[in-house]
């Protein structure tokens, strides 16, 4: 009698878990297949440092196939799933397609960078959702810097080492912490002209830093951003970008050649073609997390809107600690449906939350219990190295050298500015010239699902909206999940290239220290979005 073929389509922290428990609880009687663009699972809290340069880019990955026994890999791209026929479609890296039947099947596909209406953002600025988004960033300021270094005109040189972070939830507000202590050290070693410094700028429409945090914890984080020197503007957002810089909400007018966009993500957009109701872009499931009418079919992470029993009529946000915790019991009720035990309904209890400033500092409240500052950077640490699946030792490692020794701060050129385009659904991959072309979603759509309008600013209230990767405090069993990320079309698809020294971008052809503008080969350019979000 043949076995029953469980297919898992992502290995974000909900599909990841999911699968580790399925594969000790199912033993040998069930067919795992995990598909993934990527062959590790990625701890997304941690990114931040890797951008900074304290973490190097491995130290952030855990292998699928070396942690993942009994679970079969399949690299690739879900396409469309069809539920009559039981089947997913997908694309592999070098552009072959093929089909995965299923006996049950888990949707765990995480989210995408939530791109606003706002004019020239899909163009100039850049996220912060994948690896490669991560290494660009890295790359992208540590050249800044160095040709503001070696800038003569003054404008240029101020323009270069500005850094605008647009979104104050968990990830902005770490990438402004960890990014102003990085070029603080590089202008140690290379100062810039007399009375240049470089400037952070963290916006954000919400009244305050981490408005999803206990009020003492967001004061913390503020405090500490301030005292650092983060220009820190609470009210405000981008209304335009243009190469030159961002046009702000309030009007005055920032020269930059960088703008990180951090205002939260939304469901990977595959979830849209299920053709099952959804809420916010997210596929409706039952407490048990099974999809109504679809028995066989379960869903998890930040593709699932999974009802919050806690708080009847609401659902569990999309944070990296409900997507661990979904991912344990999807596992559990599958098994459940092959006779494996007994399904059992979603609760969960909040235990508090972690951000990482950099250094000693941090914000945290495990257990709800507000730290003061001394305390929380351990803690933060502590808890990060006890949710992470593997790769603790080294991280740990990096962490004492980090203390003791200078940081490196050059430039691989690893990543260019067209592979990892903010238009893109899949930020967990770099685009590469004559890759294979993956569907495109209309952005008009994926921004319809955010309710916002179009024209300038007009969604910028969606700013404070920051429910990317959450650093939440879970108990050192329970890993938080990926963050969410934007709307957008294609994934993996060849394309587009930035405008010559746009924010976010890279300086023009044969500039000392540039890169390409656009990469080699022919390239199709995607469509640019409209609005979107969800």
């Amino acid at each position: 009698m043949s076995r029953p073929r469980i297919v898992i389509v992502g290995a974000g922290f909900a599909g990841y878990r999911t699968a580790r428990t399925l594969s000790r609880l199912t033993r040998h009687q069930a067919d795992i297949t995990l598909l993934n663009p990527t062959d590790y699972f990625l701890y997304l809290p941690l990114l931040p440092q890797v951008a900074a340069g304290i973490l190097e880019p491995r130290r952030v990955t855990v292998s699928l196939s070396g942690t993942l026994p009994r679970v079969r890999l399949v690299l690739g791209e879900a396409d469309g799933i069809d539920l009559d026929g039981r089947t997913v479609h997908y694309t592999d890296p070098e552009g072959d397609t093929g089909t995965l039947p299923y006996d049950r099947l888990v949707i765990s596909v995480g989210s995408v960078n939530k791109l606003l209406p706002i004019p020239g953002v899909a163009e100039h600025a850049h996220g912060f959702r994948g690896l490669p988004e991560a290494l660009y960033l890295r790359d992208h300021v540590t050249r800044q810097m160095e040709l503001a270094a070696a800038a003569d005109d003054p404008k240029s040189c101020s323009a270069r080492c500005t850094f605008v972070v647009v979104g104050a939830g968990y990830t902005g507000t770490e990438v402004a912490a960890h990014g102003q202590m990085y070029t603080d050290a590089q202008v140690r070693r290379q100062p810039l002209r007399e009375g240049v410094r470089p400037r952070w700028m963290l916006l954000d429409v919400a009244p305050r830093v981490l408005p999803e945090m206990d009020e003492r914890l967001s004061r913390t984080a503020d405090r500490v951003l301030r005292e650092r020197g983060v220009d820190v503007r609470m009210g405000t957002s981008v209304k335009e970008a243009t190469h030159d810089g961002v046009l702000l909400t309030d009007g005055e007018f920032v020269r930059t050649r960088t703008l990180v966009w951090c205002v939260g993500v939304r469901p990977d957009p595959l979830v849209e073609s299920v053709g099952q109701p959804l809420e916010r872009g997210r596929l409706i499931v039952d407490p048990y997390l099974q999809v109504p009418g679809r028995p066989e079919v379960f869903a998890c992470g930040d593709a699932a809107a999974v009802p919050d029993l806690n708080k009847p009529g609401s659902f569990t946000p999309m944070t990296a600690q409900h997507a661990w915790r979904h991912g344990q019991v999807a596992a559990r009720n599958v098994a459940a449906s092959l006779g494996i035990g007994e399904r059992r309904p979603y609760r969960h209890r909040g235990l508090g939350f972690v951000v990482d400033l950099g250094g000693t500092k941090a914000a945290a409240n495990p257990l709800g219990v507000p730290l003061p500052g001394p305390l929380a950077g351990p803690v933060a640490r502590g808890y990060h190295l006890a949710a992470m699946p593997g790769n603790r030792v080294r991280v740990a490692a990096d962490w004492l050298l980090d203390a003791v020794l200078p940081r490196q701060a050059v430039q691989l050129g690893l990543v260019r500015s067209w592979s990892v385009p903010l238009d893109t659904s899949s930020p967990e991959l770099a685009r590469v010239p004559g890759g294979p072309e993956r569907r495109e979603k209309e952005t008009g759509r994926q921004r319809e699902s955010s309710g916002v309008g179009s024209g300038p600013g007009a969604a910028v209230e969606a700013d404070a909206a920051d429910t990317t990767d959450a650093t939440d405090t879970a108990d050192a069993s329970t890993p938080p999940d990926e963050p969410d990320a934007p709307a957008e079309p294609a994934k993996n698809q060849p394309g587009g290239e930035p405008a010559k020294n746009q924010p976010g971008g890279e300086p023009a052809k044969n500039q000392p220290g540039a890169e390409p503008s656009e990469p080699p080969g022919p390239v199709k350019r995607p469509d640019t979005p409209a609005e979107g979000d969800s």
